[in-house]
Formats: structure tokens, sequence, C-alpha cells
């Protein structure tokens, strides 16, 4: 017996055609197309590139437009304005009335020199002074002796003179009419014009002697002022082998040590004035010329800026800087008044920025070591991952920026780190 299979009841499809492979293959080309479109630009900028560096290693900023203001910072001295020193004035021994530290007011005795030398000096000058006046108190009353005698002299004489002329007018008389003799009458003339000379002469005898005895009177009053003179510059001296205090402060250290001897001009000891204090600032040498007396500072303390003005410059260079001197204002840019920052201390150390210059509407960018790998002369403009070296010109340099003259626009960025690293290269790669 035969057994029928199942062909009878197969029926034969029509295989369809899958569609899948077109599906795959257009989103293969899609994705091929987009990651070309996408890796393109970045192997053009590689071919293009001469090298490449990660951005993390950079540092870059904004070109922008803005105030600038050119300053220096400098660490600052804080030293009293004024702090006088004293010098022995002559030689001697000296005691001290006040120790180290002591505090002090304006007038106060600081010590004191034993001069005899001096003194003794001051004591002859002091005799001679009193003989000089003794010796013109003299030369007065001789010359009003004098004076007395010369008047005396001019009074006989004009007594004299009226005596004989009345015996002229007598002689006049009897010779008119004929009582006397023409001798008698000739000798009348003759006593009255010897009358009349010794009158005159007597007269001008007094008035040079007048002269002569002022003269002398004068040379004793002027002997008597160069006297003085020399006694008040003594009694100054011995005066000033008490030392005084210039100023209220304290007393600073002591030069010499109690009852020792001392040479003139010596230095004594010192006072330190702390109602008032400035800066000792040293700026280096490459800002010499640039630094101004009156130039405006600001001081830094305990996270405040004060306000101060450059009031001093050494005319030297020493250890390829230069001293100078900055003064706390006393009154603010609207005329208000200030006062002095509480709290210094001698020799403390504070940071001082010095104003140097204020332009407006600069083009400027911030300050980097760019600068001093192309001297200032190139920049590395950051555009679409490339840094495209340019030639720039820059002007003035601040604590945080740097002028921009010419090669940069507003809105640019740049590459404001060491540029060294490239090695002069044209463009660089920036890669994340």
């Amino acid at each position: 017996m035969k057994i029928a299979d199942t062909s009878g009841q197969d029926v034969v499809l029509t295989q369809k055609r899958s569609k899948k492979p077109y599906i795959v293959g257009g989103i293969t080309l899609i994705l091929v197309v987009i990651l070309f479109a996408s890796v393109a630009p970045a192997i053009s900028n590689w071919s293009s590139s001469d090298s490449s560096i990660s951005i993390d290693r950079l540092r870059l900023a904004d070109v922008t437009r803005g105030d600038f203001v050119r300053d220096l910072s400098v660490q600052g001295r804080v030293v009293a304005a004024v702090s006088p020193r004293m010098y022995s004035p002559a030689q001697g021994t000296i005691t001290f009335q006040v120790d180290a530290g002591d505090s002090v007011s304006k007038g106060q005795v600081l010590a004191t020199i034993d001069s005899p030398e001096l003194a003794n000096q001051l004591k002859q000058e002091q005799a001679s002074l009193q003989k000089s006046k003794m010796e013109l108190d003299r030369e007065k009353i001789q010359a009003k002796k004098q004076a007395l005698q010369n008047q005396k002299a001019v009074d006989l004489a004009k007594v004299a003179l009226t005596a004989a002329d009345r015996e002229k007018r007598r002689a006049d008389k009897a010779y008119h009419s004929n009582s006397i003799s023409q001798i008698d009458f000739e000798k009348s003339q003759d006593d009255l014009e010897n009358a009349l000379l010794v009158h005159q002469h007597a007269v001008k005898d007094a008035d040079l002697n007048k002269e002569s005895l002022a003269f002398e009177i004068q040379t004793k009053q002027l002997q008597l002022d160069r006297q003085s003179l020399l006694v008040e510059e003594l009694s100054r001296k011995v005066d000033e082998l008490t030392l005084r205090s210039p100023v209220n402060g304290i007393v600073g250290n002591l030069a010499v040590q109690q009852k020792n001897q001392v040479t003139k001009n010596q230095p004594i000891l010192s006072v330190v004035d702390l109602s008032e204090f400035e800066l000792e600032v040293d700026i280096p040498e490459s800002y010499a010329d640039d630094l101004a007396i009156g130039m405006d500072a600001e001081v830094k303390l305990n996270g405040e800026s004060h306000l101060a003005k450059l009031v001093t410059i050494s005319p030297e260079i020493e250890n390829n800087q230069v001293t100078g001197r900055v003064r706390f204002a006393n009154h603010d840019k609207n005329g208000n008044p200030l006062t002095q920052p509480g709290g210094l201390r001698q020799n403390q150390r504070l940071t001082t920025r010095i104003l140097m210059e204020h332009k407006n509407d600069v083009l400027m960018v911030q300050r980097g070591q760019f600068l001093e790998s192309g001297s200032g002369r190139i920049a590395y403009i950051v555009q679409n991952g490339m840094a495209q070296k340019t030639a720039i010109t820059t002007g003035a340099r601040s604590l945080s920026s740097v002028e921009i003259i010419s090669g940069l626009a507003p809105g640019d960025t740049i590459i404001v780190s060491g540029t060294d690293q490239f090695n002069g290269a044209d463009k660089i790669l920036i890669t994340n």
C-alpha cells in the first residue's frame, strides 16, 4: 500500500525581495557623510598647522577696550616721617635724663653735657663785654667833658668878639671927633678882626671835636656790639649743652653710655615722631625715568587701601634700584580730610601701588608671559581651534594689563601664556 505524501498540499510561494540592506546602506552613507563633514575641518586644520597643543596648557584672554591704569607694585618699609638725630654740640661729659624707649614731649630735657672749657670761655667773654661797656661809658663821659670845654672856648671867643666890636665902635666915634690917633683907630680894627678869627676857629674846632668824639663813641659801640654777639653765640652754645626734644615722640637707641666723654658732632640719640609715618620704597631701575614727584599711590593695610603720594625720589641708583618716599595723603580727591591709618609700626612692610599713568578708552589685554616670549611684538589669535601668529605693537604696561596699539581688534582672543613652546610656528592646532 502506497502512502501518499504531502506534496499535493504544498503551495509554492514567490520569494519577496528584502529592503533591509538598502536601509542599512543609506544610514551608513549618511553617517559617513556626517563624519566626513565633521572630521574634514579638523583634518584640514591638522594638515595646515605646524604643530598642536592641548588647550589645558594654554591661558587665553580677550582683547577689550576700557580705562587703562599704568601702575607699579612695590614693597614699602614704614619709617617715621620725622626722626631727628641729635649730636653733641661740644666736647664734654654727657648725662642722660631719659632712657631708650621713653615717651617725651617737645622741649623736654633729654641730656646735658658738661663742658668746662666752653663754660670758662663764656665767662671770659662776658667779662670782656663788661669791660667794653665800661670803656664806652668812659668815652661818653670824656666826650661830654670835651664838649663842655669846646663850648667854653666858643663862648669866651664870642665874648671877646663882642668886646672888640664894642671897642671898634667907640674908636670909630672917637676917630671922627679926632679924639684918638690914626694908630689907635687902626688897632681897634685889628683887635676886632682878631676876635672874629678866634671865634670862627673856636666854632670850627668845637664842630671837629664833636665829630671826633662821636666817631670814638661809635667805635666803642661797635666793639661792644661785636663782643655782645660773641657772648650771645657762646651763650647759645652753652644752652645747646642741654639737649631738648624737638618733637613729641619716643627716644630711640642711645649712641653712648651714661657719663661717657663725647666729642663735638658725635651722634647722641634720636627721637622718633610716631604721629606721622612715611613708606620707604625700592623701585626697579627700569621704572626710574617714568616716576615723578606727586604721583598718586595706594597703600594696602589690613585689607584696606589708603591714598598716598610719592614725595621724594633718590637721584642715584643703588643695587639696580631707586629709593623713594611715599607719604599718606591728608585729603582725598574731593578735598575731604583724611586721617593717617592707625596701627603702623616702624619697619613694617606694606604693599604700595604707585599709579604712574591713566588713559581712557584704550585697547588692552590681560598681561601675560607672551610679552616676554615675543618681546611684545607677536601674539597668537585663537579662532576655530587654530592659533594664528600675528604681529602686534604694544604700548604702556601695568601690573595686570598691556596696551595694544596695533595688530589686534576688540573681541579677539589671544594666547597670553608663554609662546616659547611654539618655536615660532605660524599656525598652532589647539586640541581638547
